[in-house]
């Protein structure tokens, strides 16, 4: 997705404007913009004026500046928007985004152009390495902002000039960042340069939702993980059991962060699935906080498209994203056993399915979820699909079925479903823990079928840190010389730990560029936070924690309000503040750590050995919620409260610098 239009700086200024604003208008017909509004041409002319206006005055000083390149309505895919217009300015990338010379700059106009260089930078190849320079067109000049940390890049602070004042504005960015005798950047192979973004999950489900597939949203290694294939295959099966009257399950496997979600949020908004010309798939998560921030972000970006009242969109989001639990408990309660309208659904981390025990005690009902959901889909007397999608190693809740008990309702109930599935939910491979479909062997009656492209073997989590995952992994299991080795490979990701939250709410603030998200974390049972400031049971009112723009008091980015590993379990944010508590802290002479959680007025150890594995899996998911950075605060103990003295802090501390962490 090329530029609309592009040119040199010296043809810029000989062009007639009317012709170039005609280009841009068919450009934006032919990407199917039927209708465009009068302002917007309108816009486009002052746009190519004012640039024509001060790519003359700047030629007249700079006469290298004639051979600059100019692109204007660039896409930036990720973002679903066009910057209004590139200058490759020798070795310098000029970004520059417009608004009319009445508009008064703001801080959302400085996010948004920022933002464009953040993402040109991370994800453009031909921009990696280069100095991207951000600019604010608008009425006046404003100040420019505190020079934010310069340890993610090469973008410069954002700068505001005036519509007669870019020219002095270009001349002054040149003269401060151009380097002599460095290699002009050749517009034609910028424009072509792959764009290969990694989306969030909240990016990623928004582009789905519009029309989008994970072809268009890639990534730089899309064809070797297999996900574009692991979609097809999903689609494939769906598309069979329509055509030939199938019962078809399918379980996805992948490591943490490997694109299952993103996989099965494909499938569900995949035109093939379809029931008299609309959607007939739903996508269900027990993970609550997750359903929550999807459906209003997906509502959100729905509004803004369609104009769709935001009542109405809120109402039409929930049909493709689900509670699990609601839509077993509704269709359960269906007192003539009629089907779902759903003929496909997505499971969403499968294997926390409740087992029968735990159905039992919230719903009075003696049977497990996976063999309530393949009741209910059974009901079709045509066709239907299970996406069961299976991770494993991050389990924090209790009642969870596990894999085992999908294959126990299968084989005793369900024998005529067939069965599609990764080789490792037959092997029992680390993606799933070790744990089995089958674990006595796959029964004789049913209809087993391995298919390869049904495993995602690498994590997309980070664009910066695959191996963050393993790094927490080697913390959690007290492996202080494996963790600091992964740590060193790391390279650009930081890892910083501080005792003061004021040090790590700067640090957050000061790195925390453009659109791009930060947030504290903190463990559940973390309740000792609290002479701090830091109330880990006021929970965080999640779809605006994760959504709500800078400013917004129930923001993320106003670093209040913490949220918990089961408000954060399968979402993401930019730069993570992870609140250390005294629930688990590290005993140097023994290496080991010590878990406890807090009952009335003091500490009581955990004994139980599955308890002791979700408190360890809560510190595991809290460590790889970071996208760019993490900060993490130890707290120091006060010698004055038995329940927070500062010796076993001071341990935790010194462990996690040995393990790699670098002390701000």
């Amino acid at each position: 997705m090329p530029a609309r239009y592009t040119c040199t700086a010296n043809d810029l200024i000989a062009a007639d404007t009317d012709a170039i604003v005609g280009r841009l208008t068919s450009g934006a017909r032919s990407e199917g913009f039927a209708q465009l509004r009068t302002d917007e041409t309108f816009s486009w002319g002052i746009v190519v004026e004012t640039l024509k206006g001060a790519l003359t005055s700047v030629a007249e000083q700079l006469p290298c500046a004639a051979g600059w390149h100019v692109l204007f309505e660039y896409p930036i895919p990720r973002r679903q928007r066009r910057i209004d217009a590139v200058i490759l300015a020798d070795d310098i990338i000029g970004v520059l985004e417009f608004k009319s010379q009445e508009h008064q700059a703001v801080g959302a106009d400085e996010r948004q152009v920022e933002e464009y260089c953040l993402d040109l930078r991370d994800f453009h190849e031909a921009s990696a390495g280069l100095v991207l320079a951000p600019v604010v067109v608008s009425g006046t000049a404003g100040s420019a902002p505190d020079s934010p940390d310069a340890s993610g890049g090469v973008v410069l602070p954002v700068r505001f000039a005036a519509h007669g004042g870019l020219a002095d504005a270009l001349i002054s960015i040149h003269a401060e960042h151009h380097v002599a005798g460095a290699d002009q950047i050749l517009g034609d192979a910028w424009d072509d340069s792959p764009y290969r973004p990694v989306p969030t999950i909240i990016e990623a489900a928004r582009l789905l939702y519009a029309g989008q597939g994970v072809r268009d949203i890639g990534h730089a290694h899309a064809d070797a993980i297999n996900l574009t294939a692991t979609a097809d295959a999903l689609i494939a099966a769906i598309s069979e059991a329509q055509r030939e009257g199938k019962k078809i399950i399918c379980f996805v496997t992948g490591i943490p962060g490997a694109g299952k979600t993103l996989a099965g949020l494909n499938v569900i908004h995949s035109p093939e699935i379809t029931r008299g010309g609309r959607p007939a798939g739903a996508f269900l998560s027990g993970n609550g906080p997750l359903v929550i921030v999807l459906r209003e972000a997906l509502a959100q970006d729905n509004t803004a498209r369609t104009g769709m009242a935001i009542g109405e969109a809120r109402r039409e989001v929930k049909t493709f994203v689900q509670n699990v639990h609601h839509f077993i408990i509704d269709n359960v309660r269906e007192t003539t056993a009629r089907p779902a309208y759903e003929h496909a659904v997505v499971w969403d981390e499968a294997q926390r399915a409740w087992n029968a025990a735990q159905v039992n005690r919230k719903r009075n009902i003696e049977k497990s979820e996976p063999e309530l959901t393949l009741e209910i889909m059974d009901r079709h007397e045509d066709w239907a699909a299970v996406v069961a999608l299976v991770g494993g190693g991050q389990e924090i809740h209790t009642g969870e079925a596990g894999l085992a008990e999908w294959g126990r309702a299968l084989a005793q109930h369900y024998p005529h479903w067939q069965i599609r599935v990764s080789p490792e939910v037959l092997s029992g491979g680390e993606s799933v823990a070790g744990s089995t479909l089958f674990p006595e062997g796959v029964p004789s009656q049913v209809n087993v079928r391995e298919v390869a492209d049904l495993h995602l073997p690498i994590s997309l989590r980070s664009y910066r840190a695959e191996a963050v995952a393993s790094w927490a992994n080697a913390v959690v299991a007290g492996e202080t010389d494996r963790a600091r080795d992964i740590r060193q490979g790391l390279g650009q990701f930081p890892i910083h730990i501080t005792r003061s939250l004021d040090v790590m709410r700067q640090r957050l603030k000061r790195t925390t560029r453009g659109e791009r998200r930060c947030g504290l974390l903190a463990s559940s049972g973390a309740r000792r936070l609290r002479p701090f400031g830091v109330d880990v049971t006021a929970r965080a009112d999640v779809e605006h924690w994760f959504l709500a723009p800078p400013g917004d008091v129930r923001s993320s980015h106003q670093l209040e309000v913490v949220a918990t590993e089961f408000e954060c379990q399968g979402l993401e944010l930019d730069h993570v503040g992870l609140c250390w508590g005294s629930d688990l802290t590290w005993v140097t002479d023994a290496r080991h750590w010590r878990l406890r959680r807090f009952r009335g007025t003091t500490w009581q150890n955990i004994a139980s050995p599955v308890d002791r594995d979700y408190l360890l899996n809560k510190y595991r998911v809290l460590l790889t919620r970071a996208r760019e950075s993490l900060v993490i605060w130890v707290p120091p103990g006060k010698t004055d409260d038995p329940t927070m003295p500062p010796a076993p802090l001071d341990a935790t501390f010194e462990y996690l610098v040995a393990c790699g962490a670098e002390p701000l």
